[in-house]
């Protein structure tokens, strides 16, 4: 039976107490994790029986964010390399796959901030969108190293993540003004850079990201602002080499408004949108930088794929599936 605790984890995920995609993705390594830990299964294939169960229901909790699949599928390396091992080399092979994922997940967070605070300079205005880690961790490392900024926070409604942006930028000190997200283009024209996160990139770079990401991405290269994502790789989205289209999630309703008061109303609420590459001057991530077009070579690179194959995970790297 599985960890009461891996149902809440996975319930929060679905209802957005757990947020952001790298979040996200380490609590659901985390998960496995627990899973494996506290296993009943008295035999190797009943053990893998559960993590599979454990791997569906968290699955079944978010849809865009190509960071959970692909954290699950790294820790679930460790039944696949242990294949005919006994329970206890198994068990042990999941929980050293989570750990390992999870210490890599912040060692990126911390490795993008260091690399993008080089992109910053002294008096830049930059403005940023939701509640992205590693979009912070530039703002935070650059203001750290001295360089006077100042930082625009839009509300990013309908579930105000950029609330949680302003306190951790507040705290750090930065100087910090929120606006509300129409009012991007009305601003654009103060600042210097605009830097989010992504849930998923794309083959051809295109950026799936928090609703609004793309209004704010147009009026920026309007108004010739550059425009930055800071992104991990594990958010790279191997299936749409073979051209799978993201799935954009859409919400419940009332996240906007009660439909109690307003019967007969229709909501449309969805929570991503897709920024196209052509908007996107550059990527950060914890390998480097790289134009939006040279995600495709990236994806070939780190997932072993090659034209004409299907594609399956075996945990850092896609193998072909023939």
């Amino acid at each position: 039976m599985l960890s009461a605790k891996i149902e809440k984890i996975a319930q929060d995920i679905k209802t957005m107490r757990i947020r952001g995609a790298g979040r996200i993705a380490r609590a659901a390594a985390k998960a496995l994790k627990i899973a494996a830990v506290g296993s009943q299964a008295k035999s190797p294939a009943e053990f893998s029986q559960e993590m599979e169960r454990a791997s569906k229901i968290l699955l079944e909790t978010r849809p865009t964010a190509v960071s959970l699949p692909n954290a699950l599928r790294y820790v679930l390396l460790g039944l696949k390399q242990t294949h005919g091992a006994d329970l206890w080399t198994m068990k042990k092979a999941v929980i050293s796959r989570a750990d390992e994922f999870i210490k890599n997940s912040l060692e990126a967070v911390k490795k993008i901030g260091e690399i993008g605070a080089n992109r910053i300079s002294n008096d830049d205005v930059i403005l940023t969108h939701c509640n992205s880690e590693c979009a912070l961790s530039i703002i935070k490392t650059a203001f750290r190293q001295g360089k006077n900024i100042e930082v625009f926070v839009t509300e990013s409604r309908p579930v105000w993540q950029g609330r949680l942006s302003a306190r951790e930028l507040l705290k750090e000190g930065i100087p910090t003004t929120m606006i509300i997200d129409s009012a991007v283009r009305h601003f654009i024209r103060d600042v210097d850079k605009v830097i989010v996160g992504a849930d998923s990139i794309a083959a051809n770079g295109a950026v799936v990201n928090k609703i609004g990401t793309s209004s704010i991405a147009l009026a920026a290269h309007e108004a010739r602002v550059l425009f930055f994502v800071a992104t991990e790789t594990y958010k790279f989205h191997p299936e749409t080499l073979v051209g799978r289209l993201v799935e954009i999630e859409e919400r419940d309703p009332n996240e906007l408004i009660n439909l109690k008061r307003y019967p007969g109303l229709k909501v449309r609420n969805p929570a991503f949108d897709v920024t196209p590459p052509e908007y996107v001057d550059l990527i950060v991530t914890e390998r480097g930088i790289i134009p939006p077009y040279a995600a495709y070579a990236i994806i070939q690179e780190l997932f072993e794929w090659r034209p004409g194959e299907r594609v399956q995970h075996t945990g850092n790297k896609l193998k072909p599936l023939i």
